[in-house]
Parts: structure tokens; C-alpha cells; sequence
């Protein structure tokens, strides 16, 4: 039987493959109200829940359901389940720790069930779920006291612990790919990372990983002040099935950033930039015909295996970027060379040095 990663391995080699865009843009689309978070089940509870996106999988799963069918119809081969700040550590700022595997497993159950009917509609194109795993509202290498640069809010294996019962529940919904996603703070990706891989060798399964890094400042560095290199040797280690970049900037911003992963990097890139900047109300006024133009650049520099919308993204973008580079190939995998890479903030690589040779 064909493995996940075998069929998405030979469908990258074929063509780039389409992920989807902003769950959370689409879901303002639809102006809900605080009523329509907390539905039936949630009437009463005790503090505010608006905002809360992943609850809408268990109070308005019609609409989870909606938008991943939109993203699919637009062509998108993988969708994001709605679970990006499913850890009951992100949960805790609505008192709602004790939903966090619940929401993880529905939400990937949600995606499951449209990913396959359209599977079933087009099987030339199977579609792919994958398991939304954000960079939680704690960070493991920022302080949030200013005056204690020492404190941490939680401890590593706090926050790992957090995100295997998130990838437990997601696996347990039916994903097929970990989406280690919107990575600010590498330590945290690493505990994401360490979970992934205690949750494979407890249940003997190997799924792929996706990482993707966002950068905060146009230097190409990520919070924790890691350069896209360095980020790349910190994690290389669990051989991605992709790594990349997401959300940050628009694609014309993000562009040199892409360059240098994709020139580093021995696996696929996977990049879905935001639509441009936000304008001053927070919203994003690129159209899909500006965004698809400059992903289809990239894509002639042989820049992408994997790519699709963050921020301010909806179907009319993913379809016009499906249509920009469906008739062009995918980036080719390099080889590396073996040699030592180690990384702080910045990268450092340790060669072989040639012996010298010395005359009289």
C-alpha cells in the first residue's frame, strides 16, 4: 500500500502543488457574532469566546466545512485543518483547556470528509489534508517581562506536551500531513517537533512534516532572531517533506527570502505568502491577478514545490495562483553535502579542512 508521503513525493515531482488560503480571513467574510461562536453548546460559558476561530469547528462546523470546500473547488490539493491555536495552552485565554483534543480531532475530521469527497469526485486529483499546528501565544525564547529577560512563562516540556496532545487528536481525526506552520520562535518549533516524533514512535506511523517559517523584519530573521538559514539547520534534522515561509509579507516582499531557502534547503520549499501588506484598517487589498503574477515568477526561477495563500487570501486568490503555475514544473530537490551545520541565530557550517603540506 502507498504511503501518504509516496503519493505526495510522486505527485510534487509531476507539478506544484496548490495549499490553500486564509482560513481566518474567510471567517471574518462571514461577520459572526459572539452568539454564533458559543452556539448551543457554549451559551453560557463565563468569559467571551468571539475570536475563538478553531471553536467554530464544534459550534459552526457548516461553516468550517464551506470554506474548505471554496479552497478545493479553487484547486487547492491540501487544505489546513481550522486548529491553528488548538493547544489548550492557547485555549487557556478563553478557559477552554479542557476542548483542546476535542476541537484538534474535529477539525481534522471536518477537512477529512470534503477532502475526500472531492478525492472521490476527482481522483486524477486527490486532495490532502493537513494538521494546522500554530506557534502557540507563549514563546519559549522571548521573555514577556521585560524587566526579567530570564523568565518563561512556560517550560519546553510544557509546551511539547501541548502540542502532542494537538497532533494526537489531529491524527486521530484522519490528517496527512503535521503543518508545523507560522514558526516565530524555532525552540517552540522544536517542541512541536519533539512531539511529532514522540506521537510517531508511540503509535509506530510516520507522516510527513511540513515547516514553514515566518520572518518578522525585512533583515529575514524570525523572533527568536534566527536567519532563514540558521532556522533551516535548527530543524533539518527532521527531514521536512517541505520547508519554507508563510504569512510576514506579499509575495514581492518575501521573494529574497524564498531565494535563499530554496538555495539551501535539500527538500521541497513550500511558501503562501499573504496577499501584500494590510492596508491601515488591517486588511489586505492585494488582488489575486497581482498575486498570482508574482508567485508565477517565482515559479519560473524554479523557486516552488508547494504553494498557496496566508493572510488575506481567499479561493479567488488560491485559483488564480493554480492557474499562473499549472503549467509549470517544480523546483528540483538538490542534493547536500555532508558536512557539519550547526546554527545559533545565525548559521554555522564546519568543513573539512585539506591537510597542508609542508617541505623542508
Amino acid at each position: 500500500m502507498t504511503s501518504v508521503t509516496e503519493q505526495l513525493s510522486e505527485l510534487a515531482k509531476k507539478r506544484i502543488l496548490i495549499m490553500d488560503g486564509a482560513m481566518g480571513t474567510m471567517i471574518q467574510r462571514e461577520g459572526l457574532a459572539e452568539a454564533d461562536y458559543r452556539g448551543a453548546r457554549f451559551v453560557d460559558w463565563p468569559s467571551d469566546v468571539k475570536g475563538n476561530n478553531d471553536l467554530l469547528v464544534l459550534t459552526k462546523p457548516d461553516i468550517i466545512t464551506k470554506i474548505h470546500n471554496d479552497f478545493l473547488e479553487a484547486g487547492a490539493d491540501i487544505i489546513e485543518t481550522d486548529t491553528f491555536n488548538a493547544t489548550r495552552i492557547s485555549m487557556a485565554d478563553y478557559g477552554m483547556q479542557e476542548l483542546a483534543r476535542e476541537i484538534n480531532v474535529e477539525g481534522a475530521k471536518i477537512a477529512r470528509r470534503i477532502a475526500d469527497e472531492w478525492t472521490a469526485k476527482t481522483p486524477e486529483k486527490p486532495r490532502f489534508v493537513a494538521g494546522a499546528i500554530g506557534p502557540m501565544n507563549q514563546s519559549l525564547s522571548v521573555s514577556p517581562d521585560v524587566d526579567n529577560p530570564g523568565f518563561r512563562s512556560v517550560s519546553f516540556d510544557q509546551v511539547s506536551a501541548a502540542y502532542k496532545e494537538q497532533i494526537e487528536g489531529l491524527i486521530e481525526g484522519g490528517v496527512d500531513i503535521i503543518l508545523i506552520e507560522t514558526v516565530f520562535d524555532t525552540l517552540n518549533a522544536k517542541a512541536a517537533i519533539f512531539a511529532a516524533q514522540d506521537v510517531f514512535e508511540e503509535q509506530e506511523i510516520t507522516l510527513p512534516v511540513i515547516m514553514s517559517c515566518t520572518i518578522t523584519d525585512m533583515s529575514g530573521r524570525n523572533l527568536s532572531g534566527q536567519t532563514i538559514e540558521a532556522f533551516w539547520h535548527s530543524v533539518r534534522h527532521v527531514k521536512p517533506f517541505a520547508v519554507g515561509l508563510n504569512c510576514a509579507f506579499g509575495a514581492e516582499l518575501l521573494r529574497p527570502h524564498a531565494v535563499t531557502i530554496a538555495g539551501i534547503a535539500d527538500t521541497r520549499i513550500c511558501v503562501y505568502p499573504n496577499a501584500g501588506l494590510p492596508n491601515e484598517m488591517g486588511e489586505y487589498d492585494e488582488t489575486p491577478e497581482v498575486t498570482s503574477g508574482l508567485l508565477k515568477e517565482w515559479a519560473e526561477e524554479s523557486l516552488l514545490n508547494i504553494v498557496g495563500g496566508c493572510c488575506g487570501t481567499t479561493p479567488d486568490h488560491i485559483a488564480a495562483i493554480a492557474g499562473a503555475v499549472s503549467n509549470m514544473p517544480p523546483r528540483l530537490v538538490p542534493t547536500s553535502e555532508s558536512i557539519m551545520r550547526l546554527s545559533g541565530i545565525d548559521p554555522v557550517q564546519i568543513a573539512a579542512i585539506e591537510p597542508i603540506e609542508q617541505t623542508l
